[in-house]
């Protein structure tokens, strides 16, 4: 069964930088947990020109900056000054600890972007970071980024899942991508989808809790994530973002989630 999240409810205004936070384990009727297996949460990151966020550290946390639209200008003390676009992708395996910073200047066009936070298998990792060209895009077909350390993908988080991205033309059908004993997650970054019989929009996100193989058809021009994940693969829960302490834990979900059932049932009648 494919389970839809609608585009999420939990957005952070700070003034220039715009957070739309969501959580794959809450597409879930009953959620245990606010991630799915090493997928903690699929963060859509808005950034004003001219907007800084300063230097800060993360701990057992993997961060995937993925860059459609923009620049985002990263700073940290391993590597100094780089730059995300739509041409480049940036891994942080921040392990035991790692210092960055990020920023817009003035000049820049509005950033609109996915930082992707996966869980490691093992605390206190030692830190590193990948940055560099990604592979050509072809119309229609996966782009294979980011696998597990063993995996033939350009980049690597240290947990059992990969990360394709595709940009899909309206009424082409496409198949995601599909693993043995992996579950599918994905993240409709723009343009509209019907897969399962159900309409997916910009925002809104896939979880298939099997290994099943799903096709999907661009209704409009579509640019879309997609994850494949063991969920039974271990992880830790110390990430400084993905699993923070400030997150809501799961019976307010549970409680949160009855109400907007409730609330969609009387809107109806």
């Amino acid at each position: 069964m494919l389970l839809k999240g609608e585009r999420t409810f939990v957005v952070r205004d700070m003034g220039g930088f715009i957070a739309h936070i969501n959580m794959p384990g809450w597409v879930k009727p009953m959620p245990t947990d606010h991630g799915h297996g090493p997928l903690a949460m699929v963060v859509e990151s808005i950034l004003h020109p001219g907007r800084l966020i300063a230097m800060h550290e993360h701990r057992n946390d993997e961060i995937i900056s993925w860059v459609p639209d923009g620049v985002m200008r990263h700073e940290d003390r391993a590597r100094g000054r780089l730059v995300c676009d739509s041409g480049h992708l940036m891994v942080m395996n921040a392990g035991r600890g790692f210092w960055h910073s990020e920023e817009t200047l003035a000049s820049d066009p509005p950033l609109r972007m996915l930082q992707i936070l996966v869980r490691p298998d093992a605390i206190d990792l030692e830190p590193g970071i990948q940055h560099g060209a990604m592979p050509e895009s072809a119309p229609n077909r996966w782009r294979y980024l980011v696998g597990p350390e063993a995996s033939d993908a350009p980049f690597f988080v240290r947990n059992q899942i990969d990360v394709f991205d595709i940009r899909v033309e309206p009424g082409v059908w496409v198949d995601f991508p599909h693993k043995p004993g992996r579950d599918l997650y994905f993240y409709v970054f723009s343009g509209t989808v019907r897969a399962g019989g159900q309409a997916f929009g910009e925002g809104e996100q896939g979880l298939l809790l099997s290994d099943e193989t799903l096709t999907a058809e661009a209704t409009s021009a579509c640019l879309m994530v997609a994850f494949l994940l063991d969920p039974r693969s271990p992880v830790t829960r110390k990430g400084t973002v993905a699993d923070n302490r400030k997150i809501p834990p799961p019976v307010v979900i549970r409680l949160v989630k009855r109400w907007q059932g409730l609330k969609r049932l009387w809107l109806r009648n």
